[in-house]
């Protein structure tokens, strides 16, 4: 269903909205993570090797959207910060598999504490109903677009 046109595009405040709430996200998870010496992006890393099984460099870039070169930035860091260490595949050695260090596994097991306190910080304002059918809404809209992270999300469901 077509909602906009050329015409009417520049009235809706749809896209800037969503885009602006993510920075939001990004702002606060940044502070929260600051005693941990961590970035809101390489929280959501972490988050996906350790709680959705993203296991190559290659899951992380098609979950979050980055490019290889960018994504070879964000492992080098995170190795240099002893939380996880890349080591190639017994079977195949072209490829690379993640693993969580022990300081990597035991940052995982605070990162749900610490997105609960971003996401109650970021849509504290909100009702319990209006925070379901937003929610319902994101999922109607990222299902629809075939988001691997939603999709194993309903799946796991």
């Amino acid at each position: 269903m077509a909602h906009f046109t050329p015409e009417n595009f520049q009235n809706s405040l749809l896209g800037m909205l969503i885009g602006r709430a993510e920075q939001l996200k990004n702002r606060i998870l940044d502070k929260l993570l600051e005693p941990y010496e961590l970035t809101a992006q390489q929280f959501k890393v972490l988050l996906i090797v350790a709680l959705y099984g993203a296991e190559t460099p290659a899951d992380l870039c098609r979950a979050l959207c980055l490019d290889s070169g960018s994504m070879t930035r964000m492992l080098d860091r995170l190795e240099q910060k002893d939380l996880l260490v890349r080591t190639r595949c017994e079977s195949d050695r072209r490829q690379v598999r993640l693993v969580l260090t022990d300081a990597g596994k035991a940052l995982s097991d605070l990162l749900p504490q610490i997105g609960a306190c971003a996401m109650n910080e970021m849509v504290g304002v909100l009702e319990h109903d209006e925070l379901v059918t937003l929610e319902r809404l994101l999922t109607k809209v990222l299902v629809a677009a075939a988001d691997p992270i939603t999709l194993a999300r309903m799946a796991a469901k």
